[in-house]
Protein backbone atom coordinates (compact mmCIF):
# COMPACT_ATOMS: atom_id res chain seq x y z
CA UNK A 1 0.00 0.00 0.00
CA UNK A 2 2.70 2.48 1.06
CA UNK A 3 5.09 1.70 -1.79
CA UNK A 4 2.30 1.87 -4.40
CA UNK A 5 1.10 5.27 -3.19
CA UNK A 6 1.74 8.13 -5.58
CA UNK A 7 2.12 11.46 -3.85
CA UNK A 8 0.02 14.25 -5.28
CA UNK A 9 1.91 16.69 -7.51
CA UNK A 10 -1.08 19.02 -7.83
CA UNK A 11 -0.85 22.58 -6.65
CA UNK A 12 -4.46 23.56 -6.98
CA UNK A 13 -5.64 23.97 -3.40
CA UNK A 14 -6.43 27.63 -2.71
CA UNK A 15 -8.27 27.35 0.60
CA UNK A 16 -6.70 29.68 3.20
CA UNK A 17 -4.44 28.12 5.84
CA UNK A 18 -3.45 29.05 9.39
CA UNK A 19 0.00 27.79 10.43
CA UNK A 20 0.13 27.41 14.23
CA UNK A 21 3.36 27.13 16.23
CA UNK A 22 3.68 26.89 20.00
CA UNK A 23 6.97 28.24 21.33
CA UNK A 24 8.57 28.29 24.74
CA UNK A 25 12.11 29.69 24.92
CA UNK A 26 12.54 29.18 21.18
CA UNK A 27 14.10 32.54 20.25
CA UNK A 28 16.95 31.21 18.11
CA UNK A 29 14.79 28.58 16.40
CA UNK A 30 12.10 31.13 15.50
CA UNK A 31 14.74 33.33 13.88
CA UNK A 32 15.35 30.43 11.48
CA UNK A 33 11.79 29.19 11.08
CA UNK A 34 9.84 32.40 10.49
CA UNK A 35 11.77 33.56 7.38
CA UNK A 36 11.17 30.13 5.84
CA UNK A 37 7.47 30.44 6.57
CA UNK A 38 7.31 33.96 5.14
CA UNK A 39 8.89 32.54 1.98
CA UNK A 40 6.20 29.93 1.36
CA UNK A 41 4.63 30.01 -2.09
CA UNK A 42 1.00 30.00 -1.07
CA UNK A 43 -1.41 32.83 -1.66
CA UNK A 44 -3.56 32.99 1.45
CA UNK A 45 -2.10 31.96 4.80
CA UNK A 46 -1.35 33.34 8.24
CA UNK A 47 1.25 32.39 10.83
CA UNK A 48 0.20 32.22 14.48
CA UNK A 49 2.95 31.88 17.08
CA UNK A 50 1.84 31.18 20.64
CA UNK A 51 4.48 32.38 23.11
CA UNK A 52 4.14 30.09 26.11
CA UNK A 53 5.71 31.92 29.08
CA UNK A 54 9.14 32.26 27.47
CA UNK A 55 12.00 33.78 29.42
CA UNK A 56 14.62 34.04 26.68
CA UNK A 57 13.44 37.09 24.75
CA UNK A 58 11.01 35.20 22.51
CA UNK A 59 8.10 37.51 23.31
CA UNK A 60 10.06 40.71 22.65
CA UNK A 61 11.33 39.28 19.37
CA UNK A 62 7.82 38.33 18.25
CA UNK A 63 6.40 41.74 19.14
CA UNK A 64 9.12 43.40 17.09
CA UNK A 65 8.56 40.95 14.25
CA UNK A 66 4.77 41.20 14.11
CA UNK A 67 4.55 44.68 12.52
CA UNK A 68 7.12 43.68 9.88
CA UNK A 69 5.00 40.95 8.33
CA UNK A 70 1.25 41.11 7.92
CA UNK A 71 0.94 37.32 8.01
CA UNK A 72 2.24 37.02 11.58
CA UNK A 73 -0.09 36.93 14.59
CA UNK A 74 1.24 36.57 18.14
CA UNK A 75 -0.60 35.06 21.11
CA UNK A 76 1.02 35.50 24.51
CA UNK A 77 0.47 33.22 27.51
CA UNK A 78 1.40 34.40 30.98
CA UNK A 79 -0.10 31.52 32.97
CA UNK A 80 -1.70 28.13 32.34
CA UNK A 81 -4.79 26.77 34.14
CA UNK A 82 -4.35 23.65 36.25
CA UNK A 83 -6.90 21.51 34.43
CA UNK A 84 -4.89 21.16 31.20
CA UNK A 85 -1.33 20.41 30.13
CA UNK A 86 0.65 23.46 28.99
CA UNK A 87 1.27 22.51 25.34
CA UNK A 88 -2.36 21.62 24.78
CA UNK A 89 -3.51 24.90 26.29
CA UNK A 90 -1.16 26.81 23.99
CA UNK A 91 -2.41 24.87 20.96
CA UNK A 92 -6.04 25.53 21.84
CA UNK A 93 -5.39 29.28 22.06
CA UNK A 94 -3.55 29.22 18.75
CA UNK A 95 -6.29 27.24 17.02
CA UNK A 96 -9.01 29.51 18.39
CA UNK A 97 -7.05 32.52 17.15
CA UNK A 98 -6.89 31.05 13.64
CA UNK A 99 -9.13 32.82 11.17
CA UNK A 100 -8.97 29.95 8.65
CA UNK A 101 -10.49 26.49 8.81
CA UNK A 102 -7.37 24.59 7.74
CA UNK A 103 -4.93 24.58 10.66
CA UNK A 104 -1.39 23.41 9.87
CA UNK A 105 0.78 22.56 12.87
CA UNK A 106 4.52 22.44 13.31
CA UNK A 107 7.04 23.11 16.09
CA UNK A 108 9.48 25.95 16.54
CA UNK A 109 12.47 23.60 16.35
CA UNK A 110 11.53 22.53 12.81
CA UNK A 111 11.57 24.02 9.33
CA UNK A 112 9.87 23.13 6.04
CA UNK A 113 11.96 21.32 3.46
CA UNK A 114 10.35 23.22 0.61
CA UNK A 115 8.75 26.56 -0.27
CA UNK A 116 5.71 24.48 -1.26
CA UNK A 117 5.16 22.86 2.15
CA UNK A 118 1.87 24.66 2.89
CA UNK A 119 0.61 23.86 -0.60
CA UNK A 120 1.56 20.19 -0.32
CA UNK A 121 -0.22 19.76 3.01
CA UNK A 122 -3.25 21.83 1.98
CA UNK A 123 -3.69 19.69 -1.15
CA UNK A 124 -4.70 16.81 1.10
CA UNK A 125 -7.95 18.51 2.03
CA UNK A 126 -10.62 17.29 -0.33
CA UNK A 127 -14.29 16.57 0.32
CA UNK A 128 -14.88 14.97 3.75
CA UNK A 129 -11.17 15.07 4.66
CA UNK A 130 -10.59 16.56 8.11
CA UNK A 131 -7.07 15.33 8.98
CA UNK A 132 -3.90 15.34 6.87
CA UNK A 133 -0.81 13.52 8.14
CA UNK A 134 2.68 14.60 7.14
CA UNK A 135 6.19 13.33 7.78
CA UNK A 136 8.94 15.04 9.76
CA UNK A 137 12.46 13.67 9.58
CA UNK A 138 15.42 14.80 11.68
CA UNK A 139 18.47 16.60 10.37
CA UNK A 140 21.30 14.37 9.24
CA UNK A 141 24.34 14.65 11.52
CA UNK A 142 27.33 12.50 12.40
CA UNK A 143 27.22 9.74 14.98
CA UNK A 144 25.31 6.58 15.88
CA UNK A 145 22.66 8.44 17.89
CA UNK A 146 21.65 10.55 14.91
CA UNK A 147 21.48 7.48 12.67
CA UNK A 148 19.27 5.71 15.22
CA UNK A 149 16.97 8.73 15.59
CA UNK A 150 16.50 8.97 11.83
CA UNK A 151 15.99 5.20 11.51
CA UNK A 152 13.42 5.15 14.32
CA UNK A 153 11.59 8.14 12.84
CA UNK A 154 11.44 6.53 9.40
CA UNK A 155 10.37 3.19 10.88
CA UNK A 156 7.54 4.88 12.78
CA UNK A 157 6.48 6.86 9.71
CA UNK A 158 6.31 3.74 7.54
CA UNK A 159 3.95 2.24 10.13
CA UNK A 160 1.55 5.14 10.68
CA UNK A 161 1.47 6.29 7.06
CA UNK A 162 0.89 2.74 5.81
CA UNK A 163 -1.95 2.40 8.31
CA UNK A 164 -3.47 5.69 7.14
CA UNK A 165 -3.23 4.63 3.49
CA UNK A 166 -4.98 1.43 4.54
CA UNK A 167 -7.73 3.63 6.03
CA UNK A 168 -6.80 2.75 9.59
CA UNK A 169 -4.89 5.84 10.76
CA UNK A 170 -3.86 5.66 14.40
CA UNK A 171 -1.40 8.53 14.92
CA UNK A 172 0.32 11.57 13.48
CA UNK A 173 3.19 13.82 14.51
CA UNK A 174 2.60 17.39 15.66
CA UNK A 175 5.67 18.60 13.78
CA UNK A 176 3.74 18.14 10.53
CA UNK A 177 0.01 17.69 10.99
CA UNK A 178 -3.07 19.50 9.71
CA UNK A 179 -6.76 19.37 10.51
CA UNK A 180 -9.81 21.53 10.19
CA UNK A 181 -10.53 23.97 13.00
CA UNK A 182 -14.24 23.21 12.73
CA UNK A 183 -13.49 19.49 13.15
CA UNK A 184 -11.23 20.15 16.14
CA UNK A 185 -13.93 22.18 17.87
CA UNK A 186 -16.67 19.69 16.95
CA UNK A 187 -14.65 16.89 18.58
CA UNK A 188 -13.97 19.02 21.70
CA UNK A 189 -10.28 19.20 20.95
CA UNK A 190 -8.18 17.34 23.50
CA UNK A 191 -11.11 16.29 25.65
CA UNK A 192 -10.38 13.09 27.52
CA UNK A 193 -6.61 13.52 27.65
CA UNK A 194 -6.21 17.17 28.67
CA UNK A 195 -3.67 16.45 31.40
CA UNK A 196 -1.63 13.85 29.52
CA UNK A 197 1.87 15.13 28.81
CA UNK A 198 2.11 14.68 25.07
CA UNK A 199 -0.56 13.15 22.86
CA UNK A 200 -1.73 16.46 21.43
CA UNK A 201 -0.93 14.93 18.05
CA UNK A 202 -1.11 11.13 18.11
CA UNK A 203 -3.92 10.78 20.67
CA UNK A 204 -6.04 13.35 18.82
CA UNK A 205 -5.62 11.39 15.58
CA UNK A 206 -6.09 8.04 17.35
CA UNK A 207 -9.35 9.19 18.88
CA UNK A 208 -10.88 11.06 15.94
CA UNK A 209 -9.58 9.54 12.73
CA UNK A 210 -11.72 7.12 10.72
CA UNK A 211 -11.44 5.35 7.38
CA UNK A 212 -12.96 8.25 5.45
CA UNK A 213 -11.67 11.47 7.03
CA UNK A 214 -7.86 11.15 6.93
CA UNK A 215 -5.28 11.50 4.15
CA UNK A 216 -1.50 11.62 3.96
CA UNK A 217 0.77 14.16 2.28
CA UNK A 218 4.20 12.77 1.46
CA UNK A 219 7.14 13.75 -0.72
CA UNK A 220 9.93 16.31 -0.59
CA UNK A 221 7.53 19.27 -0.72
CA UNK A 222 5.49 18.00 2.23
CA UNK A 223 8.54 17.17 4.36
CA UNK A 224 9.44 19.02 7.57
CA UNK A 225 12.95 18.81 9.04
CA UNK A 226 13.46 18.76 12.82
CA UNK A 227 16.49 19.32 15.01
CA UNK A 228 17.52 16.01 16.66
CA UNK A 229 18.57 15.28 20.20
CA UNK A 230 22.34 15.18 20.59
CA UNK A 231 22.56 13.27 23.89
CA UNK A 232 21.48 9.68 24.52
CA UNK A 233 19.92 10.66 27.84
CA UNK A 234 17.69 13.30 26.22
CA UNK A 235 16.65 10.90 23.47
CA UNK A 236 15.83 8.21 26.03
CA UNK A 237 13.60 10.58 27.99
CA UNK A 238 11.87 11.77 24.82
CA UNK A 239 11.08 8.24 23.67
CA UNK A 240 9.82 7.21 27.10
CA UNK A 241 7.29 10.03 26.87
CA UNK A 242 6.21 9.02 23.37
CA UNK A 243 5.90 5.33 24.27
CA UNK A 244 3.98 6.14 27.43
CA UNK A 245 1.35 7.99 25.41
CA UNK A 246 1.05 4.95 23.16
CA UNK A 247 -0.47 3.02 26.08
CA UNK A 248 -3.59 5.18 25.61
CA UNK A 249 -4.15 4.13 21.99
CA UNK A 250 -7.19 2.11 21.00
CA UNK A 251 -6.90 -1.58 21.86
CA UNK A 252 -6.50 -2.83 18.29
CA UNK A 253 -3.70 -0.33 17.65
CA UNK A 254 -1.83 -1.36 20.79
CA UNK A 255 -2.19 -5.02 19.86
CA UNK A 256 -0.89 -4.56 16.33
CA UNK A 257 2.06 -2.42 17.38
CA UNK A 258 2.84 -4.78 20.24
CA UNK A 259 2.96 -7.81 17.92
CA UNK A 260 5.24 -5.94 15.51
CA UNK A 261 7.64 -4.91 18.26
CA UNK A 262 7.62 -8.38 19.83
CA UNK A 263 8.43 -10.02 16.50
CA UNK A 264 11.34 -7.62 16.04
CA UNK A 265 12.77 -8.43 19.47
CA UNK A 266 12.23 -12.18 19.14
CA UNK A 267 13.95 -12.34 15.75
CA UNK A 268 17.17 -10.77 16.97
CA UNK A 269 17.05 -12.51 20.35
CA UNK A 270 16.75 -15.88 18.58
CA UNK A 271 19.41 -14.99 16.04
CA UNK A 272 21.95 -13.86 18.65
CA UNK A 273 21.22 -16.88 20.90
CA UNK A 274 21.70 -19.37 18.07
CA UNK A 275 24.84 -17.56 16.91
CA UNK A 276 26.38 -17.75 20.39
CA UNK A 277 25.48 -21.42 20.62
CA UNK A 278 26.92 -22.02 17.12
CA UNK A 279 23.69 -23.68 16.05
CA UNK A 280 22.17 -23.93 12.57
CA UNK A 281 24.58 -21.63 10.66
CA UNK A 282 22.74 -22.12 7.37
CA UNK A 283 19.45 -21.02 8.88
CA UNK A 284 21.17 -18.09 10.57
CA UNK A 285 22.56 -16.84 7.27
CA UNK A 286 19.25 -17.45 5.49
CA UNK A 287 17.32 -15.59 8.21
CA UNK A 288 19.72 -12.66 8.05
CA UNK A 289 19.48 -12.48 4.27
CA UNK A 290 15.68 -12.56 4.35
CA UNK A 291 15.49 -9.80 6.97
CA UNK A 292 18.03 -7.71 5.07
CA UNK A 293 16.01 -8.13 1.87
CA UNK A 294 12.78 -6.97 3.50
CA UNK A 295 14.53 -4.02 5.15
CA UNK A 296 15.95 -2.93 1.81
CA UNK A 297 12.72 -3.27 -0.19
CA UNK A 298 10.78 -1.44 2.52
CA UNK A 299 13.04 1.31 3.85
CA UNK A 300 14.86 2.44 0.71
CA UNK A 301 11.82 3.10 -1.55
CA UNK A 302 9.75 4.36 1.40
CA UNK A 303 12.40 6.92 2.32
CA UNK A 304 12.44 8.19 -1.27
CA UNK A 305 8.67 8.56 -1.32
CA UNK A 306 8.78 10.50 1.94
CA UNK A 307 11.31 12.94 0.52
CA UNK A 308 14.24 11.57 2.51
CA UNK A 309 17.14 9.28 1.64
CA UNK A 310 18.34 6.39 3.79
CA UNK A 311 21.80 4.83 3.72
CA UNK A 312 20.99 1.16 3.21
CA UNK A 313 24.44 0.06 4.38
CA UNK A 314 23.43 1.02 7.94
CA UNK A 315 20.09 -0.76 7.99
CA UNK A 316 21.06 -4.06 9.65
CA UNK A 317 23.19 -2.37 12.31
CA UNK A 318 20.43 0.12 13.08
CA UNK A 319 17.82 -2.64 13.11
CA UNK A 320 19.80 -4.38 15.87
CA UNK A 321 20.44 -1.17 17.83
CA UNK A 322 16.77 -0.25 17.56
CA UNK A 323 15.77 -3.66 18.95
CA UNK A 324 18.07 -3.16 21.96
CA UNK A 325 16.81 0.39 22.49
CA UNK A 326 13.19 -0.72 22.29
CA UNK A 327 13.77 -3.60 24.71
CA UNK A 328 15.30 -1.34 27.34
CA UNK A 329 12.90 1.56 26.75
CA UNK A 330 9.59 0.06 25.68
CA UNK A 331 9.39 -2.81 28.15
CA UNK A 332 9.89 -0.61 31.27
CA UNK A 333 7.33 1.90 29.96
CA UNK A 334 4.86 -0.90 29.28
CA UNK A 335 4.89 -1.99 32.90
CA UNK A 336 5.32 1.40 34.56
CA UNK A 337 2.36 3.29 35.95
CA UNK A 338 4.01 6.67 35.93
CA UNK A 339 6.65 8.29 33.76
CA UNK A 340 8.84 11.12 34.96
CA UNK A 341 8.81 14.01 32.50
CA UNK A 342 11.93 15.83 33.67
Amino acid sequence: MFLKHKGSQERDQKEPVSVVICARNELENLKVLLPKLYDQEYEDYEIIVVNDRSGDGTYDFLREEEPKNSRLEVVNIESTPDHIQEKKYALILGIKKAKNDIVLLTDADCYPNSRHWIQAMANGFKANINIVLGFSQYERKKGLLNKLIRFETLYTAIQYISAALGRSAYMGVGRNLAYRKSFFLEKNGFSGFEKVIGGDDDLFVNKNSNKNNTKVAIGADALVISYPKTKWRDFYRQKKRHLSVGKLYKGRNKTGLGILSLSHILFWFSFITLAVMSREPIWLVLGLLIRTFFLLVTFVPASKKLGDRVNFWNLILLDVVYMVYYFFTGIPVLFSKKVKWS
